[in-house]
Protein backbone atom coordinates (compact mmCIF):
# COMPACT_ATOMS: atom_id res chain seq x y z
CA UNK A 1 0.00 0.00 0.00
CA UNK A 2 2.75 2.44 1.02
CA UNK A 3 4.88 1.36 -1.93
CA UNK A 4 2.06 2.01 -4.38
CA UNK A 5 1.48 5.44 -2.86
CA UNK A 6 5.17 6.37 -3.07
CA UNK A 7 5.27 5.26 -6.71
CA UNK A 8 2.58 7.79 -7.66
CA UNK A 9 3.55 11.02 -9.45
CA UNK A 10 3.93 14.15 -7.34
CA UNK A 11 0.31 15.22 -7.82
CA UNK A 12 -0.90 11.76 -6.80
CA UNK A 13 1.26 11.73 -3.65
CA UNK A 14 -0.18 15.05 -2.46
CA UNK A 15 -3.72 14.11 -3.51
CA UNK A 16 -3.60 10.86 -1.53
CA UNK A 17 -2.29 12.64 1.56
CA UNK A 18 -4.91 15.37 1.24
CA UNK A 19 -7.66 12.77 0.88
CA UNK A 20 -6.45 10.90 3.98
CA UNK A 21 -6.37 13.94 6.23
CA UNK A 22 -9.54 15.52 4.82
CA UNK A 23 -11.46 12.31 5.46
CA UNK A 24 -10.02 11.83 8.94
CA UNK A 25 -10.44 15.51 9.86
CA UNK A 26 -14.02 15.59 8.59
CA UNK A 27 -14.89 12.38 10.47
CA UNK A 28 -13.39 13.72 13.71
CA UNK A 29 -15.25 17.03 13.38
CA UNK A 30 -18.53 15.23 12.70
CA UNK A 31 -18.04 13.02 15.76
CA UNK A 32 -17.41 16.12 17.87
CA UNK A 33 -20.21 18.34 16.64
CA UNK A 34 -22.63 16.24 14.62
CA UNK A 35 -25.70 14.53 16.13
CA UNK A 36 -26.08 12.06 17.72
CA UNK A 37 -22.50 11.98 19.00
CA UNK A 38 -21.94 15.60 20.02
CA UNK A 39 -23.52 15.24 23.47
CA UNK A 40 -21.40 12.23 24.34
CA UNK A 41 -18.24 13.77 22.92
CA UNK A 42 -18.62 16.98 24.90
CA UNK A 43 -18.33 15.00 28.11
CA UNK A 44 -14.57 15.23 27.44
CA UNK A 45 -14.56 19.05 27.66
CA UNK A 46 -11.65 20.36 29.70
CA UNK A 47 -8.66 18.61 28.11
CA UNK A 48 -5.87 21.17 28.45
CA UNK A 49 -3.82 22.50 25.51
CA UNK A 50 -0.46 20.98 26.59
CA UNK A 51 -1.96 17.55 25.87
CA UNK A 52 -2.05 18.48 22.17
CA UNK A 53 1.61 19.50 22.37
CA UNK A 54 2.67 16.09 23.67
CA UNK A 55 1.16 14.25 20.69
CA UNK A 56 2.38 16.87 18.22
CA UNK A 57 5.94 16.52 19.53
CA UNK A 58 5.82 12.76 18.95
CA UNK A 59 4.60 13.39 15.40
CA UNK A 60 7.35 15.96 14.80
CA UNK A 61 10.08 13.71 16.20
CA UNK A 62 9.12 10.70 14.13
CA UNK A 63 8.77 12.88 11.02
CA UNK A 64 12.25 14.25 11.69
CA UNK A 65 13.72 10.75 12.02
CA UNK A 66 12.04 9.72 8.77
CA UNK A 67 13.38 12.80 6.99
CA UNK A 68 16.89 12.14 8.30
CA UNK A 69 16.81 8.53 7.04
CA UNK A 70 15.69 9.56 3.57
CA UNK A 71 18.09 12.50 3.42
CA UNK A 72 21.07 10.33 4.38
CA UNK A 73 20.18 7.77 1.72
CA UNK A 74 19.98 10.51 -0.90
CA UNK A 75 23.37 11.90 0.15
CA UNK A 76 24.91 8.45 -0.09
CA UNK A 77 23.39 7.99 -3.54
CA UNK A 78 24.82 11.31 -4.72
CA UNK A 79 28.26 10.34 -3.38
CA UNK A 80 28.10 6.96 -5.10
CA UNK A 81 27.33 8.60 -8.45
CA UNK A 82 30.12 11.14 -7.91
CA UNK A 83 32.60 8.39 -7.06
CA UNK A 84 31.61 6.43 -10.15
CA UNK A 85 32.00 9.49 -12.37
CA UNK A 86 35.41 10.32 -10.89
CA UNK A 87 36.73 6.80 -11.34
CA UNK A 88 35.40 6.59 -14.90
CA UNK A 89 37.17 9.85 -15.65
CA UNK A 90 40.37 8.36 -14.22
CA UNK A 91 40.08 5.29 -16.45
CA UNK A 92 39.63 7.50 -19.49
CA UNK A 93 42.55 9.77 -18.54
CA UNK A 94 44.90 6.83 -17.97
CA UNK A 95 43.95 5.31 -21.32
CA UNK A 96 44.71 8.60 -23.08
CA UNK A 97 47.91 9.37 -21.16
CA UNK A 98 49.45 5.98 -21.85
CA UNK A 99 51.99 5.72 -24.63
CA UNK A 100 50.31 2.61 -26.01
CA UNK A 101 47.11 2.51 -28.07
CA UNK A 102 44.11 1.90 -25.78
CA UNK A 103 41.25 2.69 -28.12
CA UNK A 104 39.60 -0.63 -27.28
CA UNK A 105 39.46 0.37 -23.63
CA UNK A 106 37.92 3.74 -24.48
CA UNK A 107 35.38 2.02 -26.74
CA UNK A 108 34.34 -0.34 -23.92
CA UNK A 109 34.34 2.62 -21.51
CA UNK A 110 31.99 4.63 -23.75
CA UNK A 111 29.71 1.63 -24.20
CA UNK A 112 29.44 1.23 -20.43
CA UNK A 113 28.68 4.91 -19.80
CA UNK A 114 26.06 4.92 -22.56
CA UNK A 115 24.42 1.76 -21.21
CA UNK A 116 24.19 3.24 -17.72
CA UNK A 117 22.61 6.45 -19.00
CA UNK A 118 20.17 5.00 -21.53
CA UNK A 119 19.34 1.57 -20.12
CA UNK A 120 20.14 1.40 -16.41
CA UNK A 121 19.08 4.81 -15.15
CA UNK A 122 15.38 4.40 -16.10
CA UNK A 123 15.33 0.97 -14.43
CA UNK A 124 16.73 2.33 -11.16
CA UNK A 125 13.42 4.12 -10.58
CA UNK A 126 12.14 0.75 -9.37
CA UNK A 127 15.44 -0.56 -8.05
CA UNK A 128 16.42 -2.47 -11.19
CA UNK A 129 19.64 -2.79 -13.15
CA UNK A 130 20.40 -3.21 -16.85
CA UNK A 131 21.98 -6.37 -18.23
CA UNK A 132 23.54 -4.27 -20.97
CA UNK A 133 25.40 -2.16 -18.38
CA UNK A 134 26.65 -5.28 -16.61
CA UNK A 135 27.84 -6.75 -19.90
CA UNK A 136 29.55 -3.48 -20.85
CA UNK A 137 31.33 -3.32 -17.52
CA UNK A 138 32.50 -6.93 -17.89
CA UNK A 139 33.85 -6.04 -21.32
CA UNK A 140 35.67 -3.03 -19.85
CA UNK A 141 37.26 -5.26 -17.20
CA UNK A 142 38.37 -7.78 -19.83
CA UNK A 143 40.03 -5.06 -21.90
CA UNK A 144 41.76 -3.55 -18.88
CA UNK A 145 42.98 -7.02 -17.82
CA UNK A 146 44.62 -7.73 -21.20
CA UNK A 147 48.24 -8.85 -20.50
CA UNK A 148 49.42 -6.86 -23.53
CA UNK A 149 48.84 -3.63 -21.59
CA UNK A 150 51.58 -4.55 -19.10
CA UNK A 151 53.96 -5.25 -21.98
CA UNK A 152 53.15 -2.12 -24.00
CA UNK A 153 52.44 0.45 -21.28
CA UNK A 154 54.06 -1.07 -18.22
CA UNK A 155 52.86 -2.90 -15.15
CA UNK A 156 52.21 0.29 -13.07
CA UNK A 157 49.85 1.64 -15.74
CA UNK A 158 47.88 -1.60 -15.91
CA UNK A 159 47.67 -1.83 -12.12
CA UNK A 160 46.35 1.72 -11.99
CA UNK A 161 43.76 0.90 -14.66
CA UNK A 162 42.72 -2.30 -12.88
CA UNK A 163 42.36 -0.60 -9.48
CA UNK A 164 40.40 2.29 -10.95
CA UNK A 165 38.08 -0.05 -12.86
CA UNK A 166 37.44 -2.07 -9.70
CA UNK A 167 36.47 1.13 -7.91
CA UNK A 168 34.05 1.92 -10.76
CA UNK A 169 32.39 -1.44 -10.12
CA UNK A 170 32.23 -0.78 -6.39
CA UNK A 171 30.63 2.64 -6.94
CA UNK A 172 28.11 1.09 -9.34
CA UNK A 173 27.21 -1.58 -6.78
CA UNK A 174 26.65 1.12 -4.15
CA UNK A 175 24.49 3.10 -6.58
CA UNK A 176 22.34 0.08 -7.40
CA UNK A 177 22.01 -0.90 -3.74
CA UNK A 178 20.84 2.58 -2.79
CA UNK A 179 18.37 2.71 -5.69
CA UNK A 180 16.65 -0.42 -4.38
CA UNK A 181 16.73 0.56 -0.70
CA UNK A 182 13.42 1.70 0.75
CA UNK A 183 12.25 3.14 4.06
CA UNK A 184 10.42 0.52 6.09
CA UNK A 185 6.68 0.77 5.47
CA UNK A 186 6.10 0.66 9.22
CA UNK A 187 7.85 4.03 9.64
CA UNK A 188 5.55 5.65 7.10
CA UNK A 189 2.48 4.03 8.69
CA UNK A 190 3.53 5.30 12.12
CA UNK A 191 4.03 8.85 10.83
CA UNK A 192 0.67 8.87 9.02
CA UNK A 193 -1.15 7.44 12.04
CA UNK A 194 0.50 9.93 14.40
CA UNK A 195 -0.77 12.66 12.08
CA UNK A 196 -4.31 11.39 12.62
CA UNK A 197 -3.69 11.12 16.37
CA UNK A 198 -2.56 14.76 16.33
CA UNK A 199 -5.84 15.68 14.63
CA UNK A 200 -7.70 13.87 17.42
CA UNK A 201 -5.68 15.71 20.08
CA UNK A 202 -6.52 19.03 18.38
CA UNK A 203 -10.19 18.07 18.47
CA UNK A 204 -10.05 17.24 22.20
CA UNK A 205 -8.68 20.66 23.13
CA UNK A 206 -11.19 22.49 20.87
CA UNK A 207 -14.48 20.84 21.86
CA UNK A 208 -16.08 24.06 23.05
CA UNK A 209 -15.80 26.18 19.91
CA UNK A 210 -16.54 24.68 16.54
CA UNK A 211 -14.94 27.41 14.41
CA UNK A 212 -11.68 27.28 16.38
CA UNK A 213 -11.78 23.49 16.11
CA UNK A 214 -12.15 23.60 12.32
CA UNK A 215 -9.48 26.30 11.90
CA UNK A 216 -6.90 24.45 14.01
CA UNK A 217 -7.68 21.16 12.25
CA UNK A 218 -7.33 22.76 8.81
CA UNK A 219 -4.02 24.48 9.61
CA UNK A 220 -2.46 21.28 10.95
CA UNK A 221 -3.82 19.11 8.13
CA UNK A 222 -2.51 21.42 5.40
CA UNK A 223 0.89 21.58 7.12
CA UNK A 224 1.03 17.78 7.44
CA UNK A 225 0.11 17.25 3.77
CA UNK A 226 2.77 19.68 2.54
CA UNK A 227 5.49 18.36 4.84
CA UNK A 228 4.87 14.65 4.35
CA UNK A 229 4.34 15.14 0.61
CA UNK A 230 7.72 16.82 0.18
CA UNK A 231 9.38 14.08 2.22
CA UNK A 232 7.68 11.37 0.15
CA UNK A 233 8.94 12.93 -3.10
CA UNK A 234 12.50 12.36 -1.89
CA UNK A 235 11.97 8.69 -1.01
CA UNK A 236 13.39 7.51 -4.34
CA UNK A 237 16.95 8.84 -4.88
CA UNK A 238 16.85 8.37 -8.65
CA UNK A 239 13.28 9.33 -9.49
CA UNK A 240 10.75 12.05 -8.91
CA UNK A 241 11.13 15.80 -8.79
CA UNK A 242 14.23 15.60 -6.58
CA UNK A 243 15.79 12.55 -8.22
CA UNK A 244 19.49 12.44 -9.15
CA UNK A 245 19.97 12.89 -12.89
CA UNK A 246 22.73 11.25 -14.99
CA UNK A 247 24.02 14.65 -16.11
CA UNK A 248 27.51 14.03 -14.73
CA UNK A 249 27.79 10.82 -16.73
CA UNK A 250 26.56 12.60 -19.83
CA UNK A 251 29.37 15.12 -19.41
CA UNK A 252 31.89 12.28 -19.57
CA UNK A 253 30.82 11.46 -23.11
CA UNK A 254 31.76 15.01 -24.12
CA UNK A 255 35.44 14.46 -23.27
CA UNK A 256 37.73 14.76 -26.32
CA UNK A 257 38.07 11.32 -27.89
CA UNK A 258 35.24 9.77 -25.86
CA UNK A 259 32.90 9.43 -28.80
Amino acid sequence: MIERWLDLPAAGVFAALAALYIISGTAITWLCFGAPFSAATHKFDGVVAPFFGAVAILFALLTGFLTADIGERNRQAARAVQDEVNELRNVFTLSVASASDMRNIRTAWARYVTAVIKDEWPLMVHGGQAASASAAFDDLERNVSDPKIATDAGVPVQLALLNTTVRVGTARSDRLALSSERTYDLKWVMVLMLGIMTQISIALVHLERRNAHIAAMAVFSVSAVITLGLIALQERPFSGSFGIEPSQLQELLKLPGAG
